[in-house]
């Protein structure tokens, strides 16, 4: 179906789910392999056609839920009885199957209910998962799903610490979940744990290649942010010149302007390229506020070659 996209069952902050109506169209049509050194929770290469895919993020956590998924593409029922069986031992919400939160407290907690209803027992599994020596990747997903704005967030000690969310099992999960194990389980993926730069020396981009850049975006203040500097954008735009010289086709995203500042280092590389303005949907979940920015689509080829 046409402007239908597929959505990772990650729901991770700054995914590019609701902008590939406008960032698609842009992408080369003939893709050998496509390379994206910032995928996140992956809802790009979800939605692209490509002989095969190299992924990477530099967050360990996110590298190993893929994996983890990935691995259970063609023994979908094991995934789903093992996650199924974690939401009933610990009384979680589970609307995609039935409706267990009381009528009283939709009425007296209207927008929170979910909340109120999961906090105890996901307190509860929250305890248990970082008491256990072993990391078990189908505990950490249902926090995942049911954990503040289903980030993932771990303190200085390694134990997973965010506060539960006002969130459920619900359908669109079954539903991304389908989606993304349909799609996995008949490409060709190699995912890779590496700084950027690290990680495009080992895959060697060659032209027949399409690179897509997401990276952290200097002047936005999201916690994956507060990763990247001004040196970080300088050694990035060097990276994407060298490849241009080497005839690669890349498209890059980025931020150039947010709330009275401009990202003049991006924004005056940029005007060498093909500048494709885009209407951003990002949302802080910290900062409610009115926001006035720019968000563009570089790229370095034309006529979607």
């Amino acid at each position: 179906m046409a402007n239908k996209f597929i959505r990772s069952p990650l729901f991770y902050v700054g995914d590019k789910y609701k902008l590939l109506k406008e960032i698609k169209p842009q992408f080369p049509t003939e893709i050998a392999r496509f390379i994206e050194p910032f995928s996140g929770g992956g809802s790009v290469f979800l939605n692209v056609s490509a002989d095969e895919f190299l992924l990477n993020d530099i967050d360990k956590n996110v590298f190993l839920l893929h994996k983890f998924l990935i691995k259970h593409a063609k023994k979908t029922n094991t995934f789903f009885n093992e996650v199924e069986k974690i939401i009933y031992e610990y009384e979680l919400s589970r609307s995609y199957k039935e409706d267990i939160v009381p009528n009283e407290l939709k009425v007296k907690f209207k927008k929170t209910y979910y909340a109120k209803f999961n906090k105890q027992n996901f307190e509860k599994l929250k305890t248990d998962f970082n008491n256990e020596k072993e990391f078990n990747l189908y505990k950490f997903y249902v926090l995942l799903i049911y954990g503040f704005n289903r980030m993932i967030r771990f303190n200085s000690s390694g134990k997973y610490n965010l506060p539960v969310g006002n969130v459920d099992f619900n359908n669109n999960v079954v539903t991304a979940l389908n989606n993304y194990f349909e799609k996995v389980k008949s490409q060709k993926i190699k995912w890779h744990n590496l700084d950027y730069a690290d990680f495009l020396q080992k895959v060697k981009p060659t032209k027949n290649d399409f690179l897509y850049f997401d990276p952290p975006y200097l002047i936005t203040f999201s916690e994956y942010n507060k990763l990247w500097n001004e040196q970080n954008e300088k050694e990035l735009i060097k990276t994407l010149d060298n490849l241009n010289k080497q005839n690669i086709r890349f498209a890059c995203s980025n931020v150039v302007f947010y709330k009275g500042q401009e990202n003049k280092i991006f924004n005056d590389w940029a005007k060498k390229y093909n500048v494709i303005p885009i209407k951003s949907n990002y949302i802080s979940y910290h900062d409610n506020s009115i926001k006035t920015f720019t968000e563009v689509l570089v790229t370095n080829y034309g006529d979607r070659q």
